[in-house]
């Protein structure tokens, strides 16, 4: 799947959107390693490496209800949206877990909005009736964009989670997928 999306009125190269390519994990691993140092957005509190990023790739399909998109201006890699298994029960086989994490030039300009836009094309002809998200707290710009995209907040983990020596929260958000 491949969509154009103009990020910028003054930026004439398209974003590209896609399923990510073995290629791509190296740009992934470097976007997720910047918010585990600069932020709370994952409670991941080590930078990871591409080898042990490689299973948690190779789990994604570019068919199915478990994807990784990735958006790209030519060859870089601005950012990613995934959909992956909420938990291993067979009870949450409808329900999908989604993240979006960007590379920190490249925020604030719809590309988060394209990537998801994107993931939640491809999940409409899966079996998922549900997507959920947790977003670490503070993280006003992803609560934003999840009820942009239709998403409910459904509650809040207090505390339930430390990360460098402090307790953090997170929202819960929920999207039913129509059709299902």
């Amino acid at each position: 799947m491949n969509q154009g999306t103009s990020t910028s009125s003054a930026d004439p190269e398209s974003v590209a959107i896609g399923p990510s390519a073995e290629g791509d994990l190296p740009a992934i691993v470097d976007i997720l390693n910047y918010a585990i140092v600069n932020s709370h957005a994952t409670l991941t509190t080590h930078p990871t490496s591409v080898a042990e990023r490689r299973d948690w790739f190779e789990g994604f399909s570019p068919t199915g209800p478990h994807r990784l998109l990735v958006a790209r201006r030519g060859s870089q890699v601005l950012g990613y949206a995934t959909s992956q298994p909420y938990r291993d029960h067979e009870g949450f086989q409808e329900t999908v877990e989604v993240s979006i994490a960007l590379d920190a030039s490249s925020r604030g300009q719809g590309v988060g909005t394209a990537l998801y836009r994107a993931l939640f094309e491809c999940l409409a002809g899966e079996q998922v009736h549900v997507a959920l998200a947790g977003i670490v707290l503070p993280n006003d710009a992803s609560i934003a964009l999840h009820r942009k995209l239709g998403f409910s907040e459904v509650g809040t983990f207090h505390e339930y989670g430390v990360k460098n020596g402090q307790y953090v929260s997170s929202v819960w958000m929920e999207r039913l997928l129509p059709g299902h």
